[in-house]
């Protein structure tokens, strides 16, 4: 099944994939407190503006995972002392689903002090909630937070675990679990 894109969060962890059918070329970098998906080199050039984005930001003592541009809104507002619910529910509702030709929906996910909230932006609906178990959302198909078995060890284990799911076309992943008073991640980039 082809799901797009998804992440999983829940209240230790996390994990987002990037699954595409249009767009193979992409890889995950780390650059400073933030994940960035981009194209590859060997990627044809495009001027589609959902290519590239940061897919994780460190925040405080959390992240927040997410598929576009709405991941910084989200952690600048959680870095200012919003709650994750409000910081998700104004981005994802001022951002709204992408206006490609498949009409999107933007996914996020933080963890927080409290745990971890997830929230999608439909065409016909937005939904936020704070969840107590794992919770996978999705682009397409699973685009309805819905309970999933996820316990990753690590980081790693959360990344290889996303990137290795039965969803069809991975790509690559990110994984992120709680450490501390922070979080720690990890990148599977496939046949890197």
């Amino acid at each position: 099944m082809y799901v797009g894109r998804f992440l999983i969060v829940g209240p230790d962890c996390g994990a987002y994939r990037v699954s595409s059918r249009s767009f193979p070329n992409r890889r995950i970098a780390e650059r400073d407190d933030r994940l960035t998906v981009g194209p590859t080199e060997e990627a044809e050039e495009t001027d589609n503006p959902y290519v590239s984005y940061n897919c994780v930001r460190s925040t405080g003592n959390g992240a927040v995972l997410g598929n576009g541009s709405h991941v910084d809104p989200v952690a600048e507002k959680i870095d200012v002392g919003y709650p994750a619910r409000d910081a998700l529910a104004s981005s994802l509702l001022a951002l709204d689903y992408e206006k490609d030709d498949y009409d999107t929906p933007r996914i996020a996910g933080v963890l927080d002090e409290g745990g971890a909230v997830v929230g999608i932006v439909r065409k016909d609906a937005l939904l936020v909630e704070r969840v107590t178990e794992p919770t996978l959302v999705a682009t397409y198909e699973k685009d309805s937070p819905e309970e999933i078995d996820f316990a990753p060890e690590s980081a790693a284990e959360a990344a290889e675990t996303a990137y290795d799911h039965e969803f069809e076309h991975a790509v690559c992943a990110a994984g992120v679990v709680r450490e501390g008073d922070g979080v720690s991640w990890a990148i599977e980039n496939g046949q890197d």
